[in-house]
């Protein structure tokens, strides 16, 4: 509901919440050389992590090779952490190039990792339109921060 009826937010959100002080408010929980690691406000489900490039852009091709790496291996480490954590049955990873592909920030692309549970609330927004959530956002920074301090990406 805090997106549906809530301000939305002008300029690209993958570009602001980088520049600002504060990871903890912005749930960014891993900074690479290239890109970062940030939990999605509007999850799917538990643990829902999006990692993007700091440079703002839509076309994965024309990103340099090193940035391209660089965030491959943020995607990795994200699900090392994941399945640490939360230990998924299965994880999806996926990237929506452009609005028509399902993209909600067209302009700027980032990866979604999500945790999935056999039966777990996929259904829900199939069936009623609702998405079941039952763990906070402060509580999932709170658990996944400490486990991206102790790893690192191979190119961060």
């Amino acid at each position: 509901m805090g997106y549906i009826a809530g301000p939305k937010a002008t300029g690209c959100i993958l570009c602001d919440k980088p520049k600002a002080k504060s990871d903890r408010s912005n749930y960014i929980l891993k900074r690479g050389e290239h890109g970062f690691v940030m939990l999605n406000l509007y999850p799917y489900s538990n643990g829902h992590l999006m990692v993007s490039p700091y440079t703002h852009g839509a076309a994965l091709e024309s990103l340099p090779a090193e940035v391209s790496g660089h965030l491959m291996d943020l995607v990795r480490e994200s699900i090392v952490v994941l399945k640490e954590v939360y230990k998924p049955e299965g994880i999806n990873v996926g990237l929506n190039l452009g609005r028509a592909a399902g993209a909600g920030i067209a302009d700027h692309l980032h990866f979604h990792i999500v945790p999935r549970w056999v039966g777990d609330t996929n259904f829900m927004t199939v069936v009623g339109g609702v998405r079941v959530i039952p763990e906070g956002m402060d509580a999932t920074f709170q658990l996944l921060k400490p486990h991206f301090r102790r790893t690192s990406s191979v190119r961060s």
